[in-house]
This record gives structure tokens, C-alpha cells and sequence, in this order.
């Protein structure tokens, strides 16, 4: 007995390399290098959800099984509870439709479903429906198949639309469903995270919610993708060799399909009643019988019973009788223990296939512990309680890393049914969000009409007669010429232009000697005195500049200064500024109107430390041109894009209608965040972007700002987020009061979660930081929303640019223009997918154009210090 057995009997040790092995297997399955020849195909069943419990509606089911049809209509709540109501009728399938050619199978069935609707004298005409089809199929789409020939040589290809109008009903097909994936489907969805199927019946079959970037066989790689394992044909290559048993190899060689399905034949219903019976006639070969010999004489069912405690060997007593023998006690106990060595072995395997499975999602899902329920159905574990409970304490061990709930399946006919409504509830909400996010996405003619605009804006600009009716300034700032690599000395910068405010100490060399050396230190602006007395926050700036210059000794020295400052100024000289307005969250009073520099010099003399020699006042993004400008002579154009947005540009003097002069170029700031303030980009504004605007500190200004800018992007998300939440398309209608929180979505956030390779997992992580119970179609949804919001502000970015470039190459006479642009800004530089869309835009939009993008390394500040080295070196020109 203890030889017979000994066979079947499979470590702990031999387990884990058998999920190893069902691991590998899977890769190759996934891969769309090796797919084709895979042993475990892994088969995409275009479910992309699980039911979370919101499902409401009526749907029909079409359940085809070998003598019987079962048409269901099931009801949904939809509410808290999410009652589920079924109506059923079963039809049985003549053999001559069952044999037939697939076009009366078909007919039969649409016949069947019109009967059912008939007799529940319904009102309702369109109807939404789920069919079980089960042959073997690939499928192309959740509802469209393309199906092997059944038994009688029919099949059922192409999209499931056959049904289409049935007299007054209206019926579209929205899945056709696997008999696993309906058993994992069909899990409450309040029981928690059901992501697995598991079938052990006749056949054996599992399923489970995989991450799509893993599954390389589609083109979807966003949030999950249910599989089928079809992992019944595993070990077809010989993975399994080492474990096969000579009861195997003997039951394998009879078969219908030798070599094939090596899997399923040790582990399911259909075979483990022939394994047993290679068994017993090895038992019993000094006595056997004819019946014994005989294929099929011993059933799942038998074996089933048999292993139960209170009535196995009454059963065992039975069979053997059945089988031909005259049974001992003795004999009925070993056939009890034949019985459940098999039984424990399948349970075994099993579930070293299952901990492969729940292994692999764990490590593809970046996750340290997996948290999920496994749906199983079949009779082998319905009908085997061992099965089950072997089963459950194997997997734990196998994957320990994996808390595993194993849930009786509540039937594949309501899991069927909850496919087809979880597709349905999908697609409306997929109406609902291209409806919404279609408002910001941009054609490229909507782009060219940005473009213009902004080039109308901009000549407005350049009069003197009609600078006051555009909205974007053009301020000249009287900065003629860029550095030429002759500037040597010590500079002290200042750059203010948000919540951080530096002071610099920028040493200019000869490039052998190292070129630009920087030292500098970061100060905060604390809130108060951003938007407090004017007179506060030059003192703040002016404690700062002699806190910096006590750590680096400097104390009594006065170098020549660059004050980059950030904000709207009317220059009038290179070294005076009349701020026009505050941006960005400042709104110290007394200062709008005012010459800064000068507030700057009555701050120093308040508080006695030292003196400034202010040489230049500059805003950032010329600053950031003149920085780049110093590595690459061809920079004209400045760019920023980070807590505000602002550009500046090369103008040929004689257009600058503004000055007087008609030689040379100057340097024009064109403040570009307040286009459209005039009303001119009203139609490419939404109800967010009105809403952010409304909300803001400064209504109907800096609107182009508010479109592109990072103050601006994530409290846009945050309010398409709520309006999504709202439609029930988001976080199951229910947002967090975290959510509804003005500026609580950073758009640092954005960066974040559009993040190349970024796991969904790190995505929910953020997303709980606001409070919010997130599901991985959350998350998907939530990066769509953000990549659409980001990728409109890179594309408006891009319009801008090129309409800056375009003028430059008109201005200069040029059929091709090559020029560089010096950016800056968190924006631009830790955005992921930002800068590309912005620089392929510009490629679209000015095609005669060849535009480098240079990131400024050292910002606005350096190009501070090096405005001021290029004024003093003209200086001295001019004195010489």
C-alpha cells in the first residue's frame, strides 16, 4: 500500500518548485515574444474591473450548457446592499440544434430569449446581455470571440451582435464570459477584493485580475486585465516529468489527447476517478476484474464520498462490490486512502498553481503583501472538504507573502450577469469622462488659433497707440546686449519670484578658470508677509541679503547687484521697475505702482546694514535667457514654466513702438500670463478653469497663467476630480472632505502620478493621503485626468513658443530659423511627459523653426548676476 501511494505524495520542497515552474510558465504566457508556443497561454478576457457594488440595472443572461439552455434576467440595487434579483427559465437544447450547423444554434437561442422576455411581459425593450459560450474560444474584445468549431462543426465567430433586434426588443451583447472569470465575477463585492477564479470540476481552469502593462498580448497597458490561466495544459513541455506518477503516464497514454492538458489530468474531476482505478488494479491484481479494467468505472463522485470520514468506507464497500470485488475492511480502508492521497495531491497542485498566481500579482503589483479573495468553483471542492482545506493552509505556505481568502463561487450564471454589468457601468462612466475631459483637449487647429491670437496680442503689444488694449505688456527691458564671455568679476544676485526667495554670490571667470562659480542660500516668504505691508517684505529681503552676507564674510562690501524679480514691471531704465501687479500669491500692499528697486534701497537704509550698488532689475525668465544665453550664444528666448509662466525674447528695436530708436534689439518681457485677460481665450476656457479663476486672488488676470502654470494644474484636477466624483465616476461617488479642500491637490501630484513605470499602487498611495478609498480604476481615471490637464497646459505652452519663434524668423527675413530657448521651472523640468509635448508642438506649429530647449542649470538668479556683469562691461566700454 505505503509503495502504490508513495508516488502521489509530493513535499513541501517538490510544491514550490512545481509554482516556480507554474511561474515561469506564466511569464512566457504573458510575453508576446513567447506567447504563441506557451504551455500556459494566459489568455486576456477584457475584463477590466471587478464589481464595486454601484452595478444597478436589469440584465440578461444566456448560460449554454450541454443539454440545456439557461436564460436569467438579473436585477441589480446598485444601493449599499446591492440586492441581487434573478428570473430564470431553462430550455433544453435538442440534439439536432446541438449537432446542427451554428446558425440554427444561434436562431434557437435568440428564440429561447424572446419566449423568456415574452412570458415576463416586461416594458422594457433594450436590454444589455452576458452569454456563457462553452467551447473553446479566443477572444478579441469582451464581446467578440473567434470560437473553435463545436461538436457538430459550427461555431460561433466574430462580435457576439447577432443578436441584435429580436421583434420589439433591442438587445446588445456586452460579454461573452468564461465560465472561470464568471466565477470570480460572481463574489460580493463588499466581502472585500475578489481578483481571482478558480474552477476544479471536470475540467480546472483559473483566472485573475493581472496588471495590463504586464499582459504584452494587448494593446492596453493602464490599470488591470482578468487573464485565463488556461493553465490546464501546464507541464505539456515535460515542467512536470519529475512529479508524473506511473498512474499519470498510464491514464495519459489511454487518453483522447496524449501529452496534452498534463495539469488538469492530475488535478480534475474528469480524471482523478481513472487515477484511482490505475490504482486499484495495481492493488488488486491478484483478484481483479473485468469491471476494474474497465475506463470509467470509477467516477469523481465515488471517490467524493469515499473520502469522507463518517461514510467513506461504507461507499468504498459499495464500489468495490460495484467493481466486481468481495471487499475486506481492510480493502475498503485502503481504497479510502487511495482515495484521498489523490484527492490531496490535486489539492496540491492546486495549490501551488494558485500561489503562483497570487505570488505573481503580488511582485507585479510592487506590493509587500497581497491582500485578495479567490472565488472557487467545481465539485471537487464544493463536494471535498479536505480539498478545500488543504488547499487553503498550502497557500499560505507557498506564498506567505499573500493573505488568501478562498470564497465559495456564488454561481457562474450571476457572475456572468455582474460582467456584463460591470462592462455597462464602465462605458457610461466612459461616456461621462471623455464628455468632461473632452473639454480640455486640444485640436491642432484650436492650437493655431492660440498662436495667432497670442501674435495678435504681442503686435498690440509692441504700438505705443494700442499697447494699453492688449493683454500681453511687451515691457522693454533695456536690455540690449547678451554676455559675450569677456565679463569677469564678483556679482551679489537676488531672485525673488515665489515662496523662496535666494540670495546669490556669483564669481564670473574665464572659462578656464571655471567660468560661472555660485554660492547661494534659500530664504522662505512666509505668507503673512507676502501678502502683508509692503515695507514688511523689503525688510524680510533685506535681513536675508545680510544674513547671506555675514556667513560669507562680506559684510562692508558692496558688489554690483542683478535683483531678479519675478512679477509684472514697467522698466524704465535697466535698473528701475514699476511693478504693474502681483502674481503668484503675493499681495503686499503699497508696492503696486512703485519703483521696486527703490523700495529695496529705503528697506537697506531702514535697517542700516550696508549699501547695494542695484545695477539691473530683471525678471526671471530674462534672467533665465541671459543664463543660458552665457553657454549658447544662439538664446533669444527665455522660457518659464513653474509656479508661474512668463517669456521673454530678442525684438528688433524697430518694432519696439514703445521706445524710441530703430538699431539693434532689446530684450522684451512680454508677460505673457496675463493672455487673454482682454477676453480673447474666453473660448477655450471650461467651467474648472472659471471656477479656479473665480476662487483665485485675483479674478480675470493671469488667466493664461491659470491655464498652463503649476500654481494653477492641481486645483484644476482637484475640480474635475469632484465633478467626476459627482457623476459617481470616481471613488464610488463618495469624494473625501480632504478632496473638497481648495489647493489640497498639489500639482506636484501631477509629476507624481503621470510618472513613467509609476505602479498603480504608488498612485492609490498618494491618493490616500487625501482620505480617499481608492480603487485601481480610480487611480487609472485619476492619471487620464491628470495627463489630460497636463498635457493641454504643455500644448498651450508649445502654441505660445511657437508664435514667439515664428515672429523672431518673420522679424529676421528668414526661410529657416534655428534659435535656442533657455527654460526653467519645476514645471517644465520635473514633469515627466511636459517638456516633450511642448517642444513637439513647437515642431508642429512653426515647421520652418528649428528651436533647441536648454534647460537653465543654476536659474534666474545666475542670469541676475551675468545681466549685471554685461552692463558693467558696457559701462566700461562706454567710459573708455
Amino acid at each position: 500500500m505505503q509503495n502504490s501511494l508513495q508516488p502521489l505524495c509530493l513535499s513541501l520542497e517538490t510544491l514550490h518548485r512545481v509554482k516556480g515552474r507554474m511561474l515561469e510558465a506564466m511569464e512566457r504566457g504573458l510575453s508576446r515574444r513567447t506567447h504563441s508556443h506557451a504551455t500556459v497561454r494566459m489568455l486576456p478576457a477584457f475584463i477590466r474591473s471587478t464589481p464595486d457594488g454601484t452595478e444597478r440595472g436589469e440584465f440578461l443572461v444566456l448560460e449554454l450548457g450541454d443539454t440545456h439552455l439557461r436564460v436569467l434576467l438579473m436585477e441589480l440595487s446598485g444601493d449599499t446592499d446591492q440586492r441581487v434579483m434573478l428570473k430564470e427559465r431553462r430550455f433544453p437544447v435538442p440534439d439536432a440544434i446541438a449537432q446542427g450547423p451554428g446558425e440554427k444554434l444561434f436562431a434557437f437561442l435568440a428564440t429561447c430569449l424572446w419566449e423568456f422576455l415574452d412570458g415576463l411581459h416586461m416594458p422594457q425593450t433594450d436590454f444589455e446581455l452576458g452569454f456563457s459560450f462553452p467551447f473553446s474560444c479566443r477572444q478579441t474584445r469582451l464581446d467578440q470571440v473567434s470560437a473553435s468549431p463545436g461538436p457538430a462543426g459550427g461555431g460561433a465567430g466574430g462580435r457576439g451582435g447577432w443578436l441584435g433586434s429580436l421583434g420589439r426588443y433591442h438587445i446588445k451583447v456586452v460579454a461573452v464570459v468564461n465560465d472561470t472569470t464568471g466565477t470570480m465575477m460572481s463574489c460580493d463585492a463588499n466581502a472585500g477584493p475578489c481578483e481571482v477564479g478558480l474552477v476544479v470540476d471536470a475540467g480546472t481552469n483559473s483566472c485573475f485580475m493581472a496588471e495590463a502593462r504586464h499582459v504584452e498580448v494587448v494593446e492596453e497597458s493602464e490599470g488591470r486585465m482578468c487573464v485565463v490561466t488556461e493553465w490546464g495544459s501546464f507541464g505539456d513541455d515535460g515542467a512536470l516529468n519529475d512529479v508524473l506518477s506511473p498512474y499519470d503516464h498510464q491514464l495519459d497514454q489511454a487518453s483522447l489527447n496524449p501529452g496534452r492538458h498534463r495539469f488538469e489530468k492530475m488535478i480534475s474531476g474528469l480524471y482523478l476517478g481513472e487515477i484511482v482505478r490505475h490504482i486499484l488494479t495495481e492493488l488488486f491484481s491478484r483478484r481483479t476484474a473485468p469491471a476494474l479494467l474497465t475506463k470509467g468505472s470509477v467516477q469523481i463522485q465515488d471517490i467524493l464520498e469515499i473520502t469522507d470520514e463518517q461514510f467513506g468506507l461504507a461507499t468504498a464497500r459499495r464500489v468495490l462490490r460495484a467493481l466486481g470485488l468481495e471487499a475486506s475492511d481492510q480493502d475498503c480502508f485502503n481504497m479510502q486512502q487511495v482515495c484521498k492521497a489523490v484527492c490531496i495531491r490535486a489539492a496540491g497542485l492546486c495549490a501551488a498553481g494558485l500561489a503562483a498566481i497570487v505570488s505573481h500579482m503580488c511582485r507585479s503589483r510592487e506590493l509587500s503583501r497581497l491582500k485578495t479573495s479567490v472565488a472557487v468553483d467545481g465539485v471537487v471542492f464544493r463536494a471535498h472538504a479536505k480539498f478545500s482545506q488543504t488547499l487553503q493552509q498550502l497557500v499560505k505556505q507557498l506564498a506567505p507573502e499573500c493573505d488568501v481568502t478562498l470564497v465559495q463561487a456564488e454561481g457562474s450564471s450571476k457572475g456572468i450577469g455582474m460582467v456584463t454589468a460591470v462592462a455597462s457601468r464602465l462605458a457610461a462612466q466612459r461616456l461621462q469622462v471623455n464628455q468632461t475631459l473632452g473639454l480640455l483637449q486640444l485640436l491642432p487647429a484650436s492650437l493655431g488659433t492660440v498662436q495667432a491670437l497670442l501674435r495678435q496680442e504681442m503686435e498690440l503689444g509692441l504700438k505705443k497707440e494700442t499697447n494699453a488694449r492688449s493683454s500681453v505688456r511687451m515691457l522693454p527691458t533695456y536690455i540690449c546686449a547678451t554676455p559675450d564671455g569677456s565679463e569677469r568679476g564678483d556679482f551679489l544676485a537676488l531672485d525673488l519670484g515665489g515662496t523662496n526667495f535666494r540670495v546669490l554670490l556669483v564669481k564670473v571667470g574665464s572659462w578656464e578658470r571655471g567660468g560661472v562659480q555660485i554660492v547661494s542660500e534659500v530664504y522662505s516668504i512666509p505668507p503673512h508677509v507676502a501678502q502683508g505691508p509692503g515695507s514688511q517684505l523689503f525688510d524680510h529681503i533685506v535681513e536675508c541679503i545680510a544674513d547671506f552676507q555675514t556667513k560669507q564674510g562680506m559684510m562692508g562690501q558692496t558688489l554690483p547687484l542683478g535683483f531678479t524679480f519675478s512679477f509684472p514691471c514697467q522698466q524704465t531704465s535697466l535698473d528701475q521697475g514699476i511693478l504693474l501687479s502681483w502674481t503668484k500669491g503675493f499681495n503686499a500692499s503699497g508696492c503696486v505702482g512703485q519703483d521696486v528697486v527703490k523700495l529695496l534701497r529705503e528697506a537697506v537704509k531702514r535697517k542700516n546694514h550696508f549699501a547695494l550698488d542695484v545695477v539691473a532689475i530683471v525678471n526671471d525668465t530674462v534672467g533665465t535667457m541671459m543664463s543660458c544665453g552665457y553657454d549658447d550664444p544662439s538664446c533669444e528666448v527665455g522660457l518659464i514654466v513653474g509656479t508661474g509662466t512668463n517669456a521673454c525674447y530678442m525684438e528688433e528695436l524697430r518694432n519696439v513702438g514703445t521706445l524710441a530708436g530703430e538699431e539693434g534689439r532689446m530684450c522684451i518681457n512680454m508677460e505673457w500670463g496675463a493672455f487673454g485677460d482682454n477676453g480673447c481665450l474666453d473660448a477655450f476656457f471650461t467651467p474648472f478653469d472659471r471656477q479656479v479663476d473665480e476662487a483665485s486672488l485675483n479674478p480675470g488676470r493671469q488667466r493664461f497663467e491659470k491655464l498652463i502654470s503649476g500654481m494653477y494644474l492641481g486645483e484644476i484636477v482637484r475640480r474635475i476630480l469632484l465633478e467626476l466624483t459627482d457623476k459617481g465616476c470616481l471613488f464610488r461617488g463618495h469624494p473625501s472632505p480632504k478632496l473638497q479642500t481648495p489647493d489640497i491637490f498639489q500639482t506636484k501630484f501631477l509629476s507624481s502620478i503621470e510618472s513613467d513605470g509609476l505602479a498603480l499602487r504608488q498612485v492609490c498611495a498618494i491618493l490616500e493621503e487625501l482620505g480617499l478609498h481608492v480603487s485601481c480604476e480610480d487611480s487609472v481615471l485619476v492619471r487620464e485626468v491628470c495627463q489630460v490637464v497636463a498635457r493641454r497646459a504643455a500644448q498651450l505652452c508649445g502654441a505660445a513658443v511657437a508664435a514667439v519663434v515664428e515672429k523672431i524668423r518673420e522679424n529676421r527675413g528668414l526661410e529657416q530659423l534655428a534659435v535656442t530657448v533657455g527654460v526653467d521651472g519645476t514645471l517644465y523640468k520635473l514633469h515627466p511627459h511636459f517638456a516633450q509635448q511642448v517642444q513637439e508642438t513647437v515642431r508642429q506649429l512653426a515647421p520652418c523653426c528649428s528651436v533647441t530647449f536648454l534647460q537653465s542649470e543654476d536659474g534666474s538668479g545666475k542670469g541676475a548676476a551675468l545681466i549685471a556683469a554685461v552692463a558693467c562691461r558696457v559701462a566700461r566700454h562706454q567710459r573708455a
